[in-house]
């Protein structure tokens, strides 16, 4: 039996790939510094600590597992990240999860390891135009990401292509583009533009209001998580290294995000346009090198991924109402 250890399996995508893993027959072992918030683990063995903590990483990684997952970072949506607030503790907490994880890793003789970095990593001056964006993956260099978040990520993938060379560890590397679906933050502040838009459109009557930040005439694209996990799922079976995207190219404006959503909701609310966090005008995954590379481009739309993610957000919002 194949083992796994998925680092970050409290959080979204980690809690989704536990279920994944655990499906195709694998011994798992999940870490986090909480445990999920809306569903039980189905880890084989789920190990609450802190990967800042060097130690506590060691103990936990404490074998040559198959595969390592490195899924953890201190992160969120554009009114975590783009705030200023939390810019040292993003880059301190997240780097020093990878610095840990690597290092116990080569000690442990860990066969494999995943490493998730962001499409945040990509230069601004590449994503002005919201109808033009380039998120190719040679486009990277010389790099400018438009938050430390990015800049963070940008790090760890360098480290991890260096730790690839000098001590032997044999890693993959993608880059996610705004992952989304069930299960995930929708209401603490570090929630993404869909699980956002589905809240507030959920909480809001037919004929109401909601509120969005800017113009909505930025662009994004959104991937569903079903998409997400056969993409990392792919790539790790692969003998590709990365960086490779994974990620939707079906690029919308948060505009016609949030009309999507009424749509499912059967709504017609009107949109306040407020000041807020931004990130950059236009971003959206180039699969041109992931089709080359692995054959394969994700499937779901963003229509039926949201009509998922809308009936579950909509009932954790009823409870919600119930329980206050």
């Amino acid at each position: 039996m194949k083992t796994a250890l998925v680092c970050g399996a409290g959080g979204f995508i980690g809690g989704h790939l536990v279920k994944r893993l655990k499906k195709e027959g694998y011994w798992v072992r999940g870490l986090d510094i909480k445990h999920h918030e809306y569903v039980r683990s189905q880890a084989d063995d789920f190990v609450k600590s802190d990967l800042r903590d060097p130690k506590l990483v060691a103990n936990v990684i404490d074998q040559p597992f198959d595969e390592l997952y490195q899924l953890a970072a201190d992160m969120g949506g554009a009114g975590f990240v783009f705030s200023g607030e939390n810019d040292a503790d993003i880059m301190h907490n997240s780097a020093m999860i990878n610095l840990n994880v690597v290092e116990a890793s080569v000690k442990a003789k860990v066969k494999k390891i995943f490493y998730s970095s962001s499409a945040c990593m990509y230069p601004e001056r590449n994503q002005m135009d919201p109808n033009n964006p380039n998120c190719a993956e040679d486009s990277a260099y010389p790099a400018e990401p438009d938050s430390e978040y990015g800049w963070e990520k940008l790090f760890s993938e360098r480290f991890y292509l260096a730790a690839n060379r000098n001590y032997g560890l044999d890693i993959r590397i993608a880059r996610f583009h705004n992952i989304f679906g069930p299960e995930g933050s929708w209401k603490n502040g570090r929630e993404k533009a869909p699980a956002a838009m589905c809240r507030k459109v959920a909480k809001t009557p037919d004929g109401g209001e909601i509120e969005m930040w800017g113009d909505g005439t930025q662009t994004r694209s959104f991937l569903y998580i079903d998409d997400c996990l056969e993409g990392v799922r792919r790539l790790i079976a692969s003998d590709f290294m990365g960086p490779v995207n994974i990620g939707s190219d079906e690029m919308v404006s948060i505009n016609q995000l949030a009309e999507m959503v009424m749509d499912i909701a059967g709504k017609k609310q009107s949109i306040k346009h407020i000041p807020g966090p931004l990130g950059v005008r236009g971003r959206n995954s180039d699969n041109t090198l992931i089709k080359e590379k692995l054959g394969w481009v994700p499937s779901e739309s963003l229509y039926d991924g949201l009509k998922k993610t809308y009936l579950w957000i909509e009932k954790q919002v009823e409870k919600n109402i119930v329980e206050t």
